[in-house]
């Protein structure tokens, strides 16, 4: 029962609006195959031929206290899943100043080393999933963005950083590191 409310305050404090002004210095970059500019091949949910999964990221930066670092991904061109972690929330335990957050499979709850679902995707039917949803606008060049936040123990926002989607001349999206408030 306490994990279950750990995880529901996890999901209240990573969804919340919040300023900017006295937090620390967070960073995220990408890690190979995302370049920056465009989506790696296959990166797209499955109902456009993907197999996606969520950009590998490197987070430093990360302030003392921090408890976890939580990822919520948003489509800013579909209203319903553009922002609270539209499609999905994922948070995973932080440790040092800076850390690997490994690429998570699309459409699974299944996560590696500790990381947990905070928040499902908001999305139903064909598109729904029980974590992460990759990017489905099927090239009309969505822009899609991973709002990073570090955590202390209390939910309290240490730090925030984003990571923002590009678009490339087909249409189809890649993620382009931004740092940034996470307020639309």
């Amino acid at each position: 029962m306490r994990s279950v409310l750990a995880l529901a305050a996890l999901a209240c404090a990573a969804r919340m609006v919040f300023s900017s002004s006295a937090q620390a210095q967070l960073a995220v970059t990408l890690k190979a195959p995302w370049d920056g500019r465009l989506m790696p091949p296959g990166q797209q949910c499955r109902l456009f031929g993907g197999i996606g999964a969520t950009p590998p990221l490197q987070v430093s930066g990360i302030p003392a206290g921090t408890a976890w670092i939580v990822v919520e991904f948003n489509d800013r061109d579909f209203a319903p899943l553009s922002s609270r972690g539209g499609h999905g929330i994922i948070a995973f335990p932080a440790k040092g100043t800076s850390m690997a957050l490994p690429a998570v499979s699309g459409l699974t709850a299944s996560l590696p080393r500790s990381a947990v679902v905070v928040a499902a995707a908001q999305t139903s039917g064909e598109y729904a999933s029980a974590g992460y949803p990759p990017p489905c606008s099927g090239g009309r060049g969505h822009r899609y963005v991973a709002d990073v936040k570090a955590l202390d123990r209390a939910n309290k926002v240490l730090a925030t950083a984003r990571a923002e989607v590009g678009r490339n001349r087909s249409g189809t999206v890649g993620f382009q590191v931004v740092n940034a408030d996470c307020n639309p």
